[in-house]
């Protein structure tokens, strides 16, 4: 019997402990379901797919208003998830302009003005050299896989793939503009489409892969077309000339040095 007590009164923190990790666990809410581990699983893939370990990208960047058009040629190149260079080369009027991101912090550089500049998290969503994609678009950024939640809406087939409706929606202390996303991806990894919608569940913008093609070794979308929901007459196209994935780069490529000095 004094063994048995004392058995008892040794076990009563473990039990405490026990019933104190229930609560935790109840007020944290329930665990995440199969179907939201596979959305980000998808929207992970996607992103893999596109950036590769490494890729070299030449593009044309095409700018539509109803009045005018113009258009620059781009080089961009990419390294895991947080270094990208995205660098103007052509018209001559454009040629120099830059954006480096390094480890989620991001410069521009204007050779106009001969200045590199530090941009804060509140402009990332800001239009790019005043094209309707965002700075975040062009540095190829990852946020949605890191300060957001996803969830699978539904899956069909089109055009002999799968297709993946996912909804992302920011945490609350997250540092982005919308109050949603919705992603389309085809089982091959494939951005088909990107729906960006305000707070008020209003849809603001898409962009929509309108040519796919094999280039770099796998089907990548080949022209992206970026535009307001009520601004049809005004949209942005990039459209990939070539693409390279999974290369080796040079040591000094992403560095402030030669975001202002281009030695590639």
């Amino acid at each position: 019997m004094i063994v048995s007590a004392r058995r008892q009164t040794a076990n009563r923190p473990l039990r405490r402990l026990a019933v104190l990790a229930g609560i935790l666990l109840a007020a944290a809410g329930p665990p995440a379901t199969a179907a939201d581990t596979d959305a980000k699983a998808v929207v992970r893939a996607a992103m893999d797919h596109w950036r590769g370990r490494t890729s070299y990208s030449e593009m044309t960047m095409v700018i539509h208003r109803p009045g005018w058009e113009r258009s620059m040629s781009i080089r961009a190149w990419s390294k895991g998830d947080t270094q990208s260079l995205v660098r103007v080369t052509a018209p001559k009027k454009d040629a120099g302009n830059g954006t480096l991101m390094d480890s989620h912090e991001m410069w521009t550089f204007s050779p106009k003005i001969n200045r590199i500049i530090k941009i804060p998290a509140s402009m990332m969503n800001q239009g790019w050299l005043g094209s309707d994609f965002s700075n975040k678009d062009v540095s190829k950024s990852t946020d949605i896989l890191d300060e957001y939640d996803h969830r699978l809406l539904q899956s069909s087939e089109e055009d002999g793939h799968t297709v993946y409706t996912i909804e992302a929606v920011p945490h609350e202390d997250a540092a982005v503009v919308w109050g949603r996303e919705v992603l389309r991806i085809r089982d091959d990894h494939v951005l088909l489409e990107e729906q960006y919608w305000d707070q008020d569940d209003k849809l603001v913008k898409r962009m929509l892969a309108v040519e796919i093609r094999q280039m770099g070794g796998r089907a990548v979308a080949s022209t992206l077309h970026m535009g307001k929901v009520d601004k049809p007459d005004e949209w942005t196209e990039i459209r990939v000339r070539d693409i390279r994935f999974d290369i080796t780069l040079p040591a000094n490529i992403f560095t402030l040095s030669n975001l202002r000095n281009p030695r590639q």
